[in-house]
């Protein structure tokens, strides 16, 4: 049975959670002086090499929860040495050029100690940012590994050395196949988003390598909902975890007005339309329940004369990267994203979500709006609802318990 930490914490700054210099200057550089309930909650289990099953959704801090002490703990330790023939006084080409030998066999310059697995190429590149934002005094090295895109330049970056790893599963074993990676070295294991990771399979990659990383770890598991499945790969993974668990999952926020638009599905693209020239200059994300309505939907957007993009699976690495971008710029008012491939979008200041689409669960749906309403500013979370979809809105309501305001469209 996992520990748990929760329940009522004390305001406090990043200055009382024993957090190394070089990383705090980072996050004063950043503007962050409090941190989140779950930075409070995880970034001392994780110094004092706990593991820690966490139940966390999206826009908690919770890559920021992990990140921040992996970096000062690896900062502390000196990697230990490939190889012992590496000789200090000896002239630098010399040692530049067993290192090419080396790197030839496969082998990187220093080992990798700590892997994050996450489910999506967009988390990947998220996550990776977040470690170069605060391991920028540290001199650590990171980098990220996902598919979709030539491996050389990531193989590259491995050949140099890297401390930390952040990688998708089908990749990462790819290189591990290849000889490209070995992972022995390992002290630290995150898997990130581990529900997703369930909703595209890769339950069966993830077990694939966990013979594959030492047993003496520190292991920190990370999921938004507890599916059976979630629960019984936890077991087999984590050593007495501490259970960390913020906003929980029936909880809404409190600075969103949601509204439930009763429309039929013929409608629903006229009530789009209507909805966002309304308000212009608003950040959109709007759900689809499949890739195709995605594109159909950015494609109707765009006849009306709505800039916007779809973002899913079935696009390539660039057109997804160079979408978000757009979006996170502001070039792109509207974006029309299904579940999975919203994971990798994290916009402080998002102001509208429209669920175009209900979810199957209701649980979604609070993943879903709290996107929105963010650090204190206010949002907005539109649900279109057609007849035979009532039962899904009566199911949030019970599972948030709030009654959402209704609008008949017509």
């Amino acid at each position: 049975m996992a520990a748990q930490r929760g329940g009522g914490l004390l305001l406090m700054t990043f200055n009382e959670l024993n957090i190394a210099e070089p990383i705090l200057k980072a996050v004063s550089e950043k503007g962050y002086t409090e941190p989140t309930p779950i930075q409070v909650q995880a970034i001392p289990v994780v110094l004092e090499g706990k593991d820690i099953f966490g139940i966390a959704q999206t826009g908690t801090g919770k890559t920021a929860a992990f990140a921040i002490p992996i970096l000062q703990k690896l900062a502390e330790t000196k990697p230990a040495e490939i190889s012992a023939e590496e000789d200090e006084t000896e002239p630098a080409a010399s040692r530049r050029d067993r290192r090419g030998r080396r790197h030839g066999r496969g082998r990187s310059q220093k080992p990798v100690r700590a892997l994050i697995l996450t489910p999506t190429r967009e988390l990947a590149i998220q996550i990776s940012e977040c470690f170069a934002e605060y391991g920028k005094y540290t001199g650590l090295h990171h980098t990220a590994i996902f598919g979709g895109v030539k491996q050389a330049p990531q193989t590259e970056k491995l050949r140099r050395g890297v401390d930390i790893l952040i990688a998708t599963p089908g990749r990462l074993l790819d290189l591990i196949g290849q000889g490209l990676i070995r992972l022995d070295s390992l002290t630290h294991f995150v898997l990130d988003e581990a529900d997703r990771m369930l909703d595209m399979g890769f339950i069966t990659d993830i077990r694939r390598l966990l013979p594959l990383i030492p047993k003496q770890r520190q292991t920190l598991f990370f999921s938004a909902t507890l599916p059976d499945d979630i629960v019984m790969l936890s077991r087999t993974i984590l050593r007495d975890p501490v259970r960390i668990e913020v906003t929980p999952v029936s909880s809404t926020v409190d600075t969103v007005d949601q509204c439930v638009y009763f429309v039929e599905k013929t409608d629903r693209r006229r009530l789009l339309i209507s909805v966002l020239k309304k308000e212009p200059e608003k950040s959109v994300l709007v759900f689809a329940r499949t890739k195709h309505g995605a594109d159909n939907i950015s494609r109707t957007l765009r006849k009306a004369g709505i800039q916007s993009e779809a973002i899913h699976g079935d696009k390539s690495q660039g057109q997804r990267q160079k979408a978000l971008t757009n979006f996170k710029a502001g070039k792109v008012k509207v974006m029309v994203a299904t579940d999975i491939a919203a994971r990798g979008i994290d916009i402080k200041e998002l102001q509208v979500v429209i669920n175009y689409d209900l979810p199957d669960a209701a649980e979604t749906y609070v993943h879903r709006i709290g996107r929105t309403g963010r650090a204190g500013h206010s949002g907005t979370a539109l649900t279109f609802c057609s007849q035979e979809e009532h039962m899904k809105v009566n199911e949030i309501q019970k599972l948030t318990g709030k009654r959402l305001d209704t609008v008949l469209y017509s």
